[in-house]
């Protein structure tokens, strides 16, 4: 285990403005996390190219955006409100509560452990000005329900045939005892993830290995280390109640592996518990006018998971000139800002050409302006949160039109004319 690295990333997470300790000021809340500025320009960074290539890139997929908030009935028919628990001990002396996890004493004080109780991860709450059990629902545990439970509704309003899927990205909510580990483990977080429709059990073997190839390949081409990665089937006794079969993606993280999604063979669970409890018919018709009932395979991963393995495998340290430099090597589609722009001192002349290059470029790409502190301080700035590009105005290639480009990975620098800066940006932010 890496701890040292693990807390200089946790460490640059706060220092540059990437993720925050939730409600810091008043001491913190365990396990919940703020994105920061250039956070959450990662995040919806990592949000949109997953978009970009699982649906739009694709004429199979549609998208959803379902509700947090559903019927608590839609708990029952999934098995949430019965399968969806963690055996957890209290201590007699300190009652504090633990996964059982083979526990013999309190790992707090050494006290006395009581017998294990099952404990449901879903955060319950009211709807209504009177809180009793007659208007109790649940925050979600995840997202996959809300497009099952849409899936009529797809259907009937849209022109989609077999296979097909329908993606969301959203957030899901599990009150989850012994989190932890940064940003991995928390009580809220965002999933993207695909219900993907197929005929029958034979497409649905077919389905479940390309889909699992599909979703390994694109952590690699967003520069994932692909040693780094790994593919684990599930054994038959850690299967959930809805599964076939299930192969996860596991990261190499500083704290060891752990998993970044799942893709699971549901068979036919889902639909056919929803058709029984909401009366419903929950059919495909095929062209035959023949009902059938769909076979699903689901792709469910981790938005902060995978934010997390993607800072964790930007991280680097190296040396620029006889300093120490911290870098993120962040693919270019991933980067918070794709280019910085300096005069090289604070000067008229480089001034204002910083400034109209930026405003030339700000509407097209998310880009800062930085004039302050040496050239070299705000190169390691930009190095810290994974800026591919930095633009640096001088008085000698002024004077010819052009600019200095400087690679982050490489620190070597191209001259650049003016008038093409944003071409050779679109070229290179692929």
């Amino acid at each position: 285990m890496n701890n040292d690295k693990m807390k200089n990333i946790v460490a640059l997470c706060k220092r540059r403005g990437i993720i925050y300790p939730g409600s810091e000021i008043y001491g913190g809340m365990a396990n919940t996390w703020d994105y920061g500025p250039y956070g959450v320009l990662l995040k919806d960074n990592v949000k949109q190219a997953w978009w970009e290539d699982m649906v739009m890139k694709r004429s199979d997929i549609v998208g959803l955006d379902s509700g947090i908030l559903m019927n608590p009935r839609v708990w029952e028919a999934s098995g949430h409100t019965q399968e969806f628990a963690d055996p957890l001990v209290e201590c007699r002396k300190c009652h504090q509560r633990f996964k059982q996890n083979g526990l013999k004493k309190c790992p707090e004080c050494g006290g006395e452990l009581t017998k294990p109780k099952q404990f449901n991860l879903m955060f319950k709450t009211n709807v209504g000005p009177v809180a009793d059990d007659k208007n109790i629902t649940y925050l979600r545990p995840e997202t996959a329900q809300g497009i099952f439970v849409n899936f009529k509704n797809v259907l009937d309003s849209t022109r989609v045939k077999l296979p097909f899927g329908i993606a969301q990205i959203g957030k899901a909510f599990r009150n989850e005892i012994t989190p932890g580990n940064f940003t991995f483990r928390t009580l809220e977080f965002e999933q993207f993830e695909i219900e993907y429709f197929v005929k029958d059990a034979a497409s649905a073997d077919k389905s479940f290995a390309d889909w699992a190839k599909t979703r390994f390949d694109w952590y690699i081409n967003l520069g994932i280390d692909k040693k780094n990665l790994a593919l684990r089937k599930h054994s038959k006794d850690e299967l959930a109640h809805y599964a076939k079969a299930v192969t996860d993606i596991e990261y190499k993280f500083p704290f060891g592996m752990g998993e970044l999604e799942g893709i699971a063979n549901r068979g036919t669970f889902d639909l056919k518990q929803h058709e029984k409890h909401s009366g419903q018919k929950l059919r495909y018709t095929d062209d035959k006018d023949k009902d059938v009932m769909p076979h699903i395979i689901e792709p469910s991963g981790g938005v902060d998971r995978a934010v997390l393995a993607f800072l964790v495998d930007a991280y680097d340290e190296d040396e620029a000139g006889k300093e120490k430099r911290v870098v993120l090597r962040l693919h270019p589609r991933l980067a918070p800002i794709k280019a910085a722009i300096l005069p090289l001192v604070k000067k008229a002349p480089l001034v204002k050409q910083a400034k109209d290059i930026y405003e030339e470029l700000k509407d097209k790409f998310f880009v800062e302006y930085d004039e302050v502190g040496t050239v070299g301080r705000r190169y390691r700035r930009q190095d810290e949160v994974g800026t591919p590009f930095c633009i640096t105005v001088d008085f000698e290639n002024l004077e010819k039109g052009q600019v200095t480009v400087r690679r982050r990975d490489s620190m070597k620098q191209d001259l650049v004319k003016i008038d093409r800066i944003e071409e050779f940006l679109k070229d290179k932010l692929q």
